[in-house]
């Protein structure tokens, strides 16, 4: 058995609720239960289907990234960032093109963090610049360069026309203009459209989904920032 909602544009009626019914049947749902019925204002009605599918699912098809570094506190990162580097570790971050939504950057970013951890400005080794929204590509390469980052923090949330996609590929190919390969630093993105397997593809060393939290960030850039000489080799 499965759930499934959606939003019909028509009003709630029982007309609204066969039509939902169809639906959800010729998605392959049989028999499929109409369980709920809201209105969303006069023109439009919210549903809540129950159905069983025949489909099957193959999971060794199925593409993930699995994380491939251990969880530290900040403490833990603290310590590795100080043993390994002798100095602070800096992070360049804002959403770039026209994207105006900080809420993702902000918290990985900011003190406050988010879902219960503290984001990066929390950890006393890391020096965290945050430049918000807005920020065209070359401005976010001109800060990289002057506050000599070693990872380049970038949320994408606006996906209209696959805007997410160009704006990352974009940003990545100016980076690497910018840079010696060895010198580069690491290029992160993050955003709830965005497919984690897409980093080779985009041309970043990293892809972050919907619900990282700042500790599984933080802990990704020690890995990889205090594990090897080189900064983004990717």
């Amino acid at each position: 058995m499965v759930q499934l909602s959606f939003t019909l544009p028509m009003p709630h009626s029982k007309v609204a609720e066969g039509a939902a019914a169809q639906l959800a049947g010729k998605m392959g749902m049989d028999p499929a239960l109409v369980v709920h019925a809201r209105p969303m204002g006069p023109d439009f009605t919210f549903f809540v289907v129950y159905g069983r599918v025949s489909h099957l699912v193959d999971t060794d098809k199925v593409e993930v990234v699995e994380r491939d570094y251990p969880l530290l506190t900040p403490k833990e990162a603290n310590a590795a960032i100080k043993r390994a580097l002798r100095r602070r570790l800096v992070v360049v971050g804002g959403c770039i093109g026209t994207d105006a939504h900080t809420v993702g950057i902000d918290a990985i970013l900011n003190i406050k963090g988010f879902a219960g951890e503290k984001g990066l400005e929390y950890y006393r080794e890391l020096k965290v610049v945050n430049l918000g929204a807005q920020v065209s590509v070359p401005q976010l390469v001109e800060a990289a360069r002057a506050e000599k980052a070693d990872a380049v923090l970038v949320s994408q949330v606006v996906t209209q026309r696959d805007a997410h996609l160009l704006n990352t590929r974009e940003m990545s190919a100016a980076f690497r203009e910018a840079y010696p390969s060895d010198k580069r630093p690491l290029l992160v993105v993050g955003g709830p459209r965005f497919d984690e397997t897409m980093a080779g593809e985009l041309g970043v060393d990293r892809v972050f989904s919907r619900g990282t939290t700042p500790g599984e960030v933080a802990s990704y850039l020690v890995h990889r920032l205090t594990a090897a000489p080189q900064k983004g080799s990717a």
